[in-house]
């Protein structure tokens, strides 16, 4: 920061984590439930406030984004950058009555980009507990941050995100949130302390290339919401189970079998979830794991995310959770992380078979794959 901006006896310290699906994979576009955590991975940044209406961020490794928060319009020539989530975050401040003002900053991270631990999401609740901190006398909640960071990267960014990724890198630890009326997301801490129950949380990035998959990821929405189309309804969250289940054999001719197939893996997901959350509110981590490995066999079986049916020959997702499945059976558990089809795996493996773990797994998918984390307890904030 000295070497950009000069020296200042004002400067200031803000963190913003980055966050691990844990349970509910492919549920959230559905209003369905979710378990997240944030993890110790985070943006630090190091803030100065100053009297203009200037916004100025350098990020390690990346050019300075300067924003005049005085037009809090949306840019259009700034969609998909940094300079956008800026503008935007300001704009969410303002469009709630909340103060902003300028300041400059250096941000360095180490939420790897691509790794599915959100570190656009973070980069957001960031810059919120910033205006938060510097001009709002840290009182702004971090659900309401987390809201603001949604409304800058939908509105301002361009990406129609859901409200998990900001959540959980706001809030901290894990949270668990009902998407039922997405406007108006129910939120709930799950008490629990990771250090104590003998696992690390291992992300193995597979390396797997995601070019050519979005229609594969866009399916899976497109297929639930086809089941949900033919009860009249516009998500699955809106039709029972049993109603459902009542219907298969005509849906079978109305959307055809793998649809049928990803909206069994939204119900059972969907109430996975607070199994999850009770075991681990009850201090059972070998309940939990259960839960962890049924969700990652529904994925692979039914909501079919694991691999890409254009590209048999290519299945490194496959590939890690079977390598995963050979090291870590009957005592840890492992299931494909976040959209799928290529990327990464999760697997929450016992303390005293890591160091095997994290050496089979980076012999095959290369030195650095394999990211040994633990559930950060805070969200964003001021240090």
């Amino acid at each position: 920061f000295r070497s950009i901006f000069g020296d200042s006896d004002q400067l200031r310290y803000f963190s913003a984590p980055g966050r691990t699906e844990v349970g509910g994979n492919h549920t959230d576009h559905n209003h369905g439930k979710v378990l997240a955590a944030s993890v110790n991975l985070d943006v630090i940044a190091v803030v100065e406030p100053t009297d203009d209406n200037i916004i100025k961020i350098k990020s390690e490794g990346f050019p300075e984004d300067s924003v005049d928060i005085s037009d809090l319009s949306v840019h259009e020539n700034e969609k998909n950058s940094s300079a956008a989530l800026i503008r935007g975050v300001a704009g969410g401040f303002k469009n709630n009555g909340l103060n902003i003002g300028g300041f400059r900053a250096y941000t360095t991270s180490n939420v790897m980009k691509g790794s599915g631990l959100s570190s656009s999401a973070a980069f957001e609740v960031l810059i919120g507990n910033i205006l938060s901190g510097i001009y709002n006398a840290g009182s702004i909640s971090a659900v309401k941050i987390a809201q603001i960071a949604q409304y800058a990267e939908n509105e301002y960014f361009g990406k129609p995100c859901g409200l998990m990724d900001q959540m959980a890198c706001s809030v901290g630890g894990f949270v668990t949130i009902d998407f039922n009326d997405p406007k108006n997301p129910v939120i709930e801490e799950v008490d629990f302390d990771f250090a104590k129950c003998g696992h690390s949380l291992c992300i193995v990035d597979t390396k797997g290339s995601h070019s050519d998959l979005t229609d594969e990821y866009a399916a899976i929405r497109t297929e639930m919401e086809s089941v949900a189309e033919f009860f009249g309804k516009k998500v699955l969250r809106e039709v029972s189970e049993e109603e459902f289940k009542s219907k298969i054999r005509e849906l079978r001719t109305a959307v055809g079998d793998r649809a049928i197939l990803r909206a069994m893996h939204f119900y059972a997901d969907n109430a996975r979830v607070l199994k999850e959350v009770d075991a681990l509110r009850g201090g059972d981590f070998e309940t939990f794991k259960k839960y962890i490995l049924e969700s990652g066999a529904s994925s692979y079986k039914y909501n079919q995310n694991v691999f890409s049916v254009k590209q048999p020959s290519v299945q490194p997702v496959s590939l890690a959770l079977a390598v995963s499945e050979s090291i870590l059976k009957g005592r840890g558990a492992w299931r494909v992380h976040g959209g799928g089809f290529a990327g990464t795996i999760q697997a929450f493996v016992p303390n005293d078979l890591l160091k095997d773990y994290k050496s089979i797994m980076e012999s095959i998918f290369g030195e650095g794959t394999c990211y040994v984390l633990y559930i950060r307890p805070v969200g964003g904030t001021e240090i």
